[in-house]
């Protein structure tokens, strides 16, 4: 239920710096999607004050900014001033809708003096400041913060304070003075007149002067019913420790403690109440403590409670069923009730934030439908649609086909937004009346880095635009009905940061009277406000008041001076804002502002319009909060102070004269003001405190008492709605009956506004320029330099007619008839026969890369020519080819499976009679690479070159990348396209190499250790065929393996173990090689001494191999024999425990590769490409990782060395061989 709101911002400057620092900061960095109502003042919730004890500290992390809406709306709200609405019952919208995990506080006056903030001349909560950003809830915290503890003055000295006339300057040059009892005076009053009092009563809530917030609901419509829930908050703890519900039945008159029909140990932490029925409430508790709810269906007398199993952060109640209700929890998930919150169940895992809605009646299907946006992964979510009771995957649809950029899904009446980026840059799209998706076309060079659906009501979307030139300023631009092309409306609106990240536009919809918007605009590095009665086809600057408060004149002459106002509205609830208007009191705006050649923040004013901003007054000059009274017919006035005050101001005339009244005996530190939900508004709450810690007063005033009748016909008048004398408002002369500024009644509830209109003749006022078209200065609309007319007619068919534009278009909801409305409206002509033109080829997804044997949509488009005689074919490059007879015929995009990995060109042709049209793309067909393995010797020769090559699987992925670091250097790595290089080691050692391979958004790594030596030896090993039966080809089996036989050969040979490196090689049969090292300490320097006692060790290793003397034991049973492998192979007859009839078999087959080993090496120098090392190092698991330098900590020893051979390569043969320098002799043995 509505409620007016009011607060002393003056009193509280630093609270709302204090408020605005609680709210948690959202990045609005990248351009995306928001609807103008996303914002949490749209969201429902119960209104919360707030009071701060600790002077030293402010609070600071509340969840969300708020408007106030919810079980009570603001006096803005209240006023129901023009907001810029989207769809009932969607996430982003409609005030009483949606419930949000955080609440609007007010902080205790008494603890700020210095109160600066921004000028109060509204006393509602409207939309004057447009937000246009998404926020997200967050956890509160707190930030330090200096207070000044307010001086509290005598009653005496209050009085003096409030007992000047209104409007009268109280504020020297100099800063704030003390007012004295000459000052405050009426005058011209002579002796003082006895003060008139209003019908008021105190209600203090005792027991809760620790609380420190407090959220408040009042049913309004008929009901005298209020509950209050006071929390005491520790912002140490970021949890509440205290909580009392109160309730009373006499319009706040009273009020009775609930804490034992909730439990009295029971902490609540938000109220919420149904939109659709206000004698459901519900509470929930604190999550630290407990996560329950505690449900009433009569106005909160009783309670039951129910257990929850997650944490409520927000709620969406359906605007029509008042028992289904989403709920979105801390982990993402979506919940749904269809009892008002009795019993839940998971709709969908994975949702953002505030990107769920209800199914709007008449576009939806069904009203049970979802609307959601499901997070994929990271920079990738979809538009997801199901149903509430049965979220199924065979349920689901999805509406806009692939993925859409996070946090862009935006529904909002008839319209649905996404954004998809590609190649860095944003491309926005429409879907009107839930049809299909299109492109928004905004004007050709506009290139958007930030753009935000301000409103959506009338059939037309305005849109705020930063565009790539712009840093602090929006352009706003209007719609056709379709959502689809946008033309320019005012450029520079200011704009500005939130303090939770959002961004602020500086556009007011006016209440009551439609088409009417106010905007400041930068000019020159000057902020001018501008005003439009044409839904922003016309814009012009304020004419500022003939005179001052004291009847002086004031020379202000347009355009070089103006009024300006500040559009800033409260986020507060119980703040006012700096303007305010009301659809019951059409014509009457107030707001805060100054007069000169710009906008500036001192020397604020208050002003009042009676004939919709065509002439202004100034009725105070200083800072007032005011509230809307009986529909507007009366208006309070509450001065910014932060002094305690018992007084507040009456006008009855719309701010012409002002009485003053009392509404308390003793001065209060007002808190906020909370009026009376509907649309009468004759009861409302003070909220405060007569000290720093007393407890909360609640002062009741009733203002009926001051009315002595109700209103008849005799006491309106009739108000005629004109721009400075013209009549024709959007297309129709309005008349509107409102009270006469001499009538002092009640209108009461029965009275609604009325209002009469008559057409009027079209003039070229009433349409703006269409699509592609610009106005000059002579006023004209003419085809910008990049729009060429005739693309408009690209779906036209010939022998069929479409609308030819002139360049203008009615602006939407002018309601003009005859005129020059056939001069400008659009022509219905013949559809021209031409040629294909400006045909497009397109992914569905705008990449240019697909996977491997999935289904690829190409799109295809055409700018000109007659699609429907336009036969269209397309070349997938593989061998395949479509042909189609239309353009119409492949809306939904083609599809196409590619079997094999590479890059296809892919064209498209259009052709019909008159000519043809060509478009190609070059598409990249890739895998997922899984493994790669570098091969490299284990063991080279000094400055003798090798071969490193990167093997990967599957052996084709598509173009990929190498990047190689080669030895210990730490230069710049090599990147090849070619799987192998060509190396060589200058220094004897242990050398690193590593490898990177780059397929797509997939990076391997692997890495091989191979030693540098001058001499070696090696020989090729085999084994007794039992191993294979064994042998699970794994890395780390032939790591161990490998150690199990060198240490095997040392101990039949005794050759030292720094000496001696074995690996074994993957594949069966298995097979190993050993080398044999140098010792440096023994043959330094004397080659030939080292080349004969390596010689001599072979001997001796290959004699203990031949006797078979080299076993090990591979598990209980299994005996391995180690053999060397040459011409003469190993015995045919198997030594070992388990002999088996395949051994013979086995060793023939040893024999045979080992014959074909020896003739290719007696002719590998006459074979080309065959002098290539193979794989003689350890075997790695693969890691997945970016580029970086991936040389540091690689260093081993030999000893590791032994145990990571692999793959030597086949002219590393079955005979030792002794390497020095460039050549190379061959022993055999």
């Amino acid at each position: 239920m509505e409620s007016e709101v009011i607060f002393r911002p003056k009193w509280h400057s630093a609270f709302r710096l204090f408020i605005f620092m609680m709210f948690c900061s959202f990045r609005v960095a990248k351009a995306e999607i928001t609807c103008r109502s996303c914002q949490p003042g749209n969201k429902w919730r119960s209104q919360e004050l707030l009071l701060k004890f600790d002077t030293s500290e402010y609070p600071t992390g509340l969840k969300r900014e708020v408007y106030g809406d919810g079980a009570v709306r603001s006096a803005a709200a209240g006023a129901e001033s023009r907001r810029l609405r989207c769809a009932a019952g969607s996430a982003e919208c409609a005030p009483d809708i949606r419930v949000e995990s955080a609440e609007q506080k007010l902080q205790r006056s008494a603890e700020k003096q210095d109160a600066g903030g921004s000028g109060g001349g509204g006393g509602e909560s409207k939309f004057a400041k447009t937000k246009v950003s998404n926020v997200q809830t967050s956890g509160e915290q707190k930030t330090r913060a200096g207070t000044t503890r307010c001086r509290r003055s005598s009653d005496e000295d209050h009085d003096d304070v409030q007992s000047r006339e209104p409007g009268e300057d109280a504020r020297p040059a100099g800063g704030r003075r003390r007012v004295t009892r000459s000052d405050s005076r009426w005058r011209g009053a002579g002796p003082r007149q006895e003060e008139q009092k209003l019908n008021s009563s105190t209600f203090a809530l005792t027991g809760d002067s620790s609380h420190n917030q407090a959220m408040v609901h009042w049913s309004g419509h008929n009901s005298s019913v209020i509950l209050m829930l006071t929390k005491l908050f520790d912002f140490n703890l970021n949890s509440v420790t205290e909580s009392s519900l109160w309730r009373s039945t006499d319009y706040g008159a009273t009020y009775q403690k609930l804490n034992d029909k909730v439990g009295s140990k029971t902490i609540l932490s938000y109220l919420y109440v149904s939109p659709n029925n206000k004698r459901k409430i519900m509470l929930l508790t604190d999550p630290e403590v407990e996560s329950s709810l505690l449900i009433s269906s009569d106005e909160g007398a009783t309670y039951q409670k129910y257990r929850l199993s997650f944490y409520i952060l927000s709620l969406l109640f359906h605007p029509e069923q008042e028992d289904w209700i989403l709920a979105y929890s801390h982990d993402q998930k979506l919940y749904s009730s269809v009892e008002f919150g009795r019993r839940w169940q998971v709709v969908h895992e994975r949702v953002a934030p505030n990107r769920f809605y209800w199914s709007k009646m008449g576009l939806d299907k069904e009203p049970g439908l979802i609307h959601l946006e499901a997070s994929v992964s990271e920079g990738q979510a979809l538009y997801v649609t199901c149903k509430l009771q049965n979220c199924t995957d065979a349920n689901k649809g999805k509406p806009f086909p692939g993925y859409i950029d996070p946090n862009s899904l935006v529904v909002q009446d008839e319209y649905v937004f996404v954004q998809v980026s590609t190649a860095g840059r944003p491309i926005y799209y429409v879907s009107a009346k839930r049809d299909v998706f299109t492109p928004m076309k905004l004007p050709k060079y506009t290139l958007p880095k930030d753009l935000h659906v301000i409103s959506t009501d009338e059939n037309r979307v305005v849109a705020a635009v930063q565009e790539w030139n712009q840093n602090e300023t929006y352009n706003l631009y209007v719609s056709d009905t379709s959502g689809v092309y946008y033309t320019l409306a005012l450029e520079n609106v200011v704009s500005s940061m939130g303090h939770e990240g959002n961004v602020m536009v500086d556009l007011y919809e006016v209440a009551g009277i439609k088409g009417m918007f106010l905007a400041n605009k930068k000019t020159d590095n000057q902020v001018k406000t501008h005003i439009t009665y044409n839904r922003g086809r016309d814009w012009s600057l304020l004419q500022a008041p003939s005179k001052d408060l004291k009847g002086n004149s004031i020379h202000c002459v347009l355009p070089y001076c103006s009024l300006h106002l500040h559009l800033h509205v409260s986020a507060n609830p119980y703040t006012s804002g700096n303007i305010a208007s009301r659809d019951t009191a059409p014509g009457i705006i107030v707001a805060s502002g100054s007069i000169g050649s710009e906008l500036t923040s001192s020397n604020v004013s208050v002003f009042v319009a009676s004939d919709a901003g065509n002439t202004w007054r100034q009725i105070f000059n200083e800072e007032y909060a005011l509230l809307y009274l009986d529909q507007g017919g009366a208006l309070v006035a509450i001065r910014h102070t932060p002094l305690p005050i018992r007084h507040l101001w009456l006008s009855f005339d719309e701010g012409r004269q002002w009485n003053k009244y009392s509404f308390t005996n003793t001065p209060l530190f007002v808190d906020g003001v909370l009026g009376e939900p509907g649309e009468e508004t004759l009861i409302m709450t003070i909220f405060g405190h007569v000290s720093h810690r007393s407890e909360w007063q609640l002062v009741k005033i009733d203002f009926r008492s001051i009315f002595n009748r109700r209103c008849t016909e005799a006491d309106y008048q009739t108000w005629h709605l004109h721009n400075q004398g013209e009549p024709c408002l959007m297309g129709v002369k309005r008349i509107y009956r409102k009270l006469k500024p001499t009538s002092r009644c009640v209108m009461g509830k029965t009275y609604s506004v009325s209002m009469t209109s008559g057409p009027c003749d079209c003039t070229e006022a009433d349409f703006e320029c269409d699509y592609g078209y610009e106005r000059r200065t002579n006023g004209k609309c003419t085809p910008a330099f990049w729009f060429h007319p005739s693309t408009m007619s690209r779906s036209c068919t010939t022998g069929m007619t479409f609308l030819n534009s002139t360049g203008y278009r009615k602006v939407v909801s002018n309601n003009c008839t005859a005129g020059v409305s056939v001069q400008y409206k659009a022509k219905r002509e013949q559809c021209p026969i031409q040629a294909p033109k400006g045909l497009h080829l397109v992914t569905k997804e705008g990449t240019l890369t697909a996977t491997l044997g999935t289904n690829i949509t190409f799109l295809v488009f055409l700018e000109e020519g007659d699609g429907a005689r336009t036969s269209i074919t397309l070349d997938f490059g593989d061998g395949h080819a479509l042909t189609y007879s239309n353009v119409s015929s492949i809306e939904d995009g083609i599809k196409h499976i590619y079997k094999a990995v590479g890059i296809y060109r892919v064209t498209a042709t259009g052709e019909n009679s008159l000519g043809s049209e060509s478009a190609t793309l070059y598409l990249h067909v890739t895998c997922q690479l899984e493994y790669i393995h570098l091969s490299a010797p284990f063991v080279a020769v000094r400055n003798k070159e090798v071969n490193l090559t990167a093997v990967l699987w599957p052996s084709q992925v598509g173009t990929v990348t190498y990047i190689w670091w080669i030895g210990n250097s730490t230069e710049q790595p090599v990147i090849t396209l070619e799987g192998s290089v060509a190396c060589t080691f200058p220094r004897e050692g242990v050398s690193t190499v590593t490898v990177q391979v780059s397929a797509g958004n997939t990076i391997l790594q692997d890495r091989k250790h191979i030693a540098v030596h001058e001499y070696f030896r090696s020989h090729l090993l085999a084994f007794s065929s039992n191993l294979d039966d064994h042998n699970p080809d794994v890395a780390e089996w032939r790591l161990d393996v490998s150690r199990v036989i060198k240490n095997a050969l040392i101990q039949a040979t005794g050759v030292g173990e720094d000496q001696l490196l074995v690996t074994l090689l993957p594949g069966l049969p298995t097979a190993a090689e050993f080398f044999l090292l140098p010792d440096k300490l023994l043959t330094e320097g004397k080659a030939e001494k080292s080349s004969a006692r390596l010689d001599q060790l072979s001997e001796v290793l290959l004699s203990a191999l031949n006797q078979n003397l080299v076993q090990f034991t591979l598990r209980p049973g299994v005996q391995v024999t180690v053999y060397a492998a040459h011409l003469s192979a190993a015995p045919l007859v198997d030594t070992s425990e388990n002999h088996s009839g395949s051994a013979m078999l086995m060793l023939l087959s040893v024999a045979v590769v080992g014959l074909a080993v020896f003739v290719i090496y007696k002719f590998k120098r006459k074979i080309p490409g065959l002098n290539v090392y193979a794989q003689m190092q350890n075997e790695k698991e693969q890691e997945m990782m970016s580029p970086a330098d991936p040389t540091e900590g690689t260093a081993s020893s030999q000893r590791e060395l032994v145990h990571s051979l692999e793959d030597l390569d086949s002219e590393l043969n079955s005979r030792p061989r002794e390497m020095k320098g460039s050549g190379h002799v061959v022993n055999d043995n």
